[in-house]
């Protein structure tokens, strides 16, 4: 199942505000969704972003990052994230598909994109689509954190 194909979501569902700043308004902690296929590098992600007071919903793979997404749409309380940090190569299907589909549905949830495989043209493409910054691994901690920072504020 790719990106394209999870349809399921109703057009009533799709007309719910998608403002970044209209969802941290509702939650005292901005969520994140975090797309990583390696365990190890999702799990020192999370903790990191969680100790600067965000709440991080993890995805292990593309599907899953999809998931994640239309879940948040369709519980009792709608959750959806304010930010999302994806890898690019994930099983599945890639981050930057994922980016692709959701600036198609017209979302404009920054998206930050991390890879080992940053090449100049992956760079050309995310900025194309939309994407709110590029990080190349390996990365300083710091540095995602400071953009993440940038993006969306976290609780004082």
């Amino acid at each position: 199942m790719g990106p394209d194909e999870v349809t399921a979501v109703s057009d009533e569902v799709r007309e719910w505000p998608r403002s970044t700043r209209e969802w941290v308004a509702r939650r005292s902690a901005p969520r994140i969704l975090l797309g990583e296929d390696q365990p190890e590098m999702r799990s020192l992600l999370k903790r990191a972003l969680s100790r600067r007071g965000y709440d991080v919903v993890e995805a292990p793979d593309g599907p899953g990052l999809v998931k994640a997404l239309v879940d948040g749409l369709l519980a009792q309380q709608t959750q959806v994230p304010d930010l999302i940090v994806t890898d690019v190569r994930m099983p599945g299907f890639s981050g930057i598909e994922v980016l692709a589909r959701l600036r198609r549905e017209g979302w404009t949830t920054p998206v930050i994109l991390i890879t080992a495989f940053g090449d100049a043209q992956l760079h050309e493409e995310a900025e194309l689509l939309g994407a709110a910054r590029v990080l190349n691994k390996p990365f300083a901690m710091e540095d995602l954190c400071e953009a993440v920072e940038a993006l969306v504020p976290p609780p004082r």
